[in-house]
């Protein structure tokens, strides 16, 4: 009889501490999500203010002056053409006048592909160098989830209001620049 008293109480309080053991880490794991670890990163405050990304930024507009210019050339060269051909239209016969026009119409053709061709080259060059900037930006964001611990990191455009405090722009920034102060940017051949 003793045997089953000791047994009896022994049971029951093995079964008290595993209710209340289960019952604090269930306490435990509530405290633990209502206390995530949430920040809000600014990503166009980056994209706009970062060294590396005016640097990016100066030279296509360098590129694009330059191509401009060189549009420029090709424009004036057709309109050249083009008073040309309209001083030899009274001159020449229908066929030749004809095959003088076709000539003129490939060259505008041509200019227009030019231009078409360097304005893609262009995009996707500006979208390369670009990349580097948003690899760079992924490793430092992985880096400080690591630190720091983060649980969620929200857009700042996706956030109603945010405590400073929870706003991790400026240090991801000043990181970014540290880390990739300027971009080369590879300009499309002619």
């Amino acid at each position: 009889m003793l045997i089953r008293i000791i047994s009896s109480a022994f049971f029951i309080a093995f079964s008290a501490t595993v209710f209340f053991t289960n019952a604090a880490d269930a306490q435990t794991a509530a405290k633990t999500s209502a206390s995530a670890n949430i920040v809000v990163l600014d990503i166009g405050k980056i994209r706009r203010d970062a060294v590396s990304v005016k640097s990016i930024r100066e030279q296509i507009i360098s590129y694009q002056n330059k191509l401009q210019g060189e549009i420029q050339k090709e424009q004036e060269a057709l309109r050249t053409a083009q008073q040309e051909l309209a001083k030899k239209q009274t001159l020449l016969a229908p066929e030749a006048f004809a095959d003088e026009r076709h000539k003129f119409e490939q060259k505008v053709v041509g200019v227009q592909q030019m231009v078409e061709d360097r304005r893609r080259s262009l995009e996707q060059t500006q979208t390369d160098a670009m990349l580097q900037v948003e690899n760079a930006l992924n490793e430092i964001i992985a880096s400080e989830v690591e630190k720091k611990h983060y649980d969620i990191i929200l857009r700042f455009s996706q956030v109603v209001f945010v405590k400073n405090a929870y706003d991790i722009t400026d240090e991801v920034l000043i990181a970014l620049d540290k880390k990739l102060p300027t971009v080369k940017v590879v300009l499309p051949k002619k």
